[in-house]
């Protein structure tokens, strides 16, 4: 009789590095309804655009020294001198449009909050308050996008 696997079932993106086993392990589809987790990942897939999530993931940390900890109110008042230093972090995406944006959206994340009572609770309730559990079989069965990400895209736009 085979013996039982010990290793975790992983997705066939995951590959072999241990900082991609531990996110996909224990971050990857886990419901978060934090406001200081959900504005990091707002910034870190924001600078992911054209890279490998890998690529971001080694670099996490620095963006957490350089993003204040990931605090929303603290980055929303990044003036000139701060992106000065972001762009000349070499720990970091030093692109002058991403590193605006990181601006622009911790502005706009604390606008939602404030309407909202929370980012956490405005993005739940595009899926009324339940995680979407899909039953993909392969890679390339999984959609670029979905009628919820496009709503959450169009009203972030907005």
């Amino acid at each position: 009789m085979p013996k039982a696997s010990k290793e975790p079932c992983r997705c066939g993106w995951c590959g072999e590095e241990e900082i991609y086993i531990k996110y996909h392990d224990e971050e990857w589809g886990v419901p978060v309804h934090d406001d200081r987790l959900l504005f990091e990942f707002l910034i870190l897939e924001g600078n992911q655009a054209g890279l490998s999530w890998l690529t971001i993931l080694k670099k996490r940390e620095s963006f957490r020294k350089a993003y204040a900890g990931f605090d929303a109110e603290k980055v929303a008042r990044f003036g000139q001198k701060d992106i000065d230093r972001l762009l000349a972090d070499p720990g970091v995406i030093r692109n002058k449009l991403k590193v605006a944006a990181a601006i622009i959206n911790a502005q706009k994340f604390l606008e939602v909050r404030e309407k909202q009572g929370s980012f956490s609770d405005f993005m739940w309730g595009f899926v009324d308050g339940k995680p979407i559990r899909n039953k993909w079989k392969r890679l390339d069965q999984i959609p670029a996008t979905s009628p919820e990400s496009d709503a959450i895209s169009k009203e972030m736009k907005r």
